[in-house]
């Protein structure tokens, strides 16, 4: 038998990784589309810094660790030149960073500073992509580290920025949907409407606010296979059973919020259509085996909930996707993970979803942690 090394993506079939970035890409394309069009000046200046830094750190990489070693001779700056980027960069090199900077993008907020996007970018691509071996051999989603970076360290100097596409209700101050229910005041729901949130006629970062244009970027990943569809059913419906569970335990003592819109108001809200289509599906930090990604996408659900819900934080994606990029080694090793789904699996996977199930009603019913 030949053992044979390879880097992630590991695919299990006939497709190639540079088209699997084309296409995610493409499905990018509407969602970015449409943050130049609502903030034309923001979206293209991020972008253009993002790209420029991300693929510049890439190539920079590249020669560095090709660098031609001393051997006491004299080269000529063109032979070294040559020694370390001829031959040594292909298309998977430009196209892995960038869309790295489509995705820092998008998730960062129109009214962040420039130094912000510089430094988040930077560090983004450096410390969660190229200190592990760069392409193929990051445990972390790149896009994540730079936008979880650049909020804690500059995220009190975020801006609001004003559009012609949406008004702010008064009520809100300004505040994005998960900000208007921060410290358990559920009733506050109505303040944005579920057809606001779906078009995009609500605050939020650059990408995840307007949902068609991310729905749409869904299905073509999901009919072009370039995500699996495990991890995004997995999560969709833990997600929606959990914040189901904790509506229906809210109404319970709050008649006036609705349980079923609750549930579709969190789903709308902040990043987690956007960070499930394009983040926690990233064949290079998700798990390998089926059974293992089926558990990714459940994990991944139940700490966005309990984020969201009992920290102190509103969002909770971001940290979710790069803790579950932890666990995905974990999750595939080789003592207990396999491609079959066996009944272990299976009663792990109803474990998974049942025991937060259950301590989402005891936490809201009685840990006082929820004004409920």
């Amino acid at each position: 038998m030949i053992v044979t090394k390879e880097s992630a993506p590991h695919l299990r079939r006939k497709a190639t990784v540079a088209r699997m970035m084309i296409d995610v890409l493409i499905a990018l394309a509407p969602t970015m589309i449409f943050a130049i069009v609502v903030f034309p000046l923001q979206a293209s200046v991020n972008l253009v810094i993002s790209s420029f830094i991300m693929i510049g750190a890439e190539i920079t990489y590249i020669g560095l660790r090709n660098m031609m070693p001393k051997d006491g001779l004299k080269h000529s700056f063109k032979e070294r030149f040559e020694h370390s980027f001829k031959g040594k960069i292909t298309r998977n090199n430009i196209l892995a960073p960038l869309i790295s900077a489509v995705i820092f993008t998008l998730i960062m907020p129109a009214g962040a500073p420039i130094y912000a996007v510089v430094l988040g970018s930077l560090f983004g691509i450096v410390i969660g992509k190229l200190v592990f071996g760069g392409l193929g051999s990051n445990i972390f989603n790149p896009a994540a580290v730079g936008m979880i970076f650049s909020k804690i360290c500059f995220g009190s100097q975020y801006k609001n920025v004003s559009t012609w596409y949406y008004t702010v209700p008064d009520a809100a101050a300004g505040a994005t949907p998960l900000g208007v229910i921060n410290g358990g005041n559920f009733s506050n729901i109505s303040t944005y409407s579920l057809q606001s949130m779906l078009f995009g006629q609500i605050p939020g970062t650059l990408g995840e606010v307007f949902k068609i244009t991310i729905i749409v970027g869904l299905i073509y990943l999901l009919i072009r296979r370039s995500i699996d569809w495990r991890i995004v059913v997995s999560f969709f419906t833990t997600f929606a059973v959990l914040m189901l569970i904790g509506g229906l335990t809210i109404h319970a003592v709050d008649s006036s919020v609705n349980a079923f819109n609750f549930m579709l108001y969190s789903l709308l809200s902040g990043g987690v259509l956007f960070g499930v289509t394009f983040m926690l599906t990233d064949p290079v930090t998700s798990p390998v085996t089926p059974p293992s990604r089926v558990m990714y996408g459940i994990i991944a659900a139940v700490l966005t909930v309990y984020i969201r819900l009992f920290a102190a934080l509103p969002e909770g994606m971001g940290f979710a996707i790069l803790l579950c990029n932890m666990l995905a080694s974990f999750l595939d090793h080789y003592e207990w993970s396999s491609a079959k789904f066996t009944w272990k699996k299976w009663l792990a996977i109803a474990l998974l979803v049942a025991i937060p199930a259950l301590f989402t009603f005891l936490i809201i019913r009685f840990g006082g942690v929820c004004n409920v």
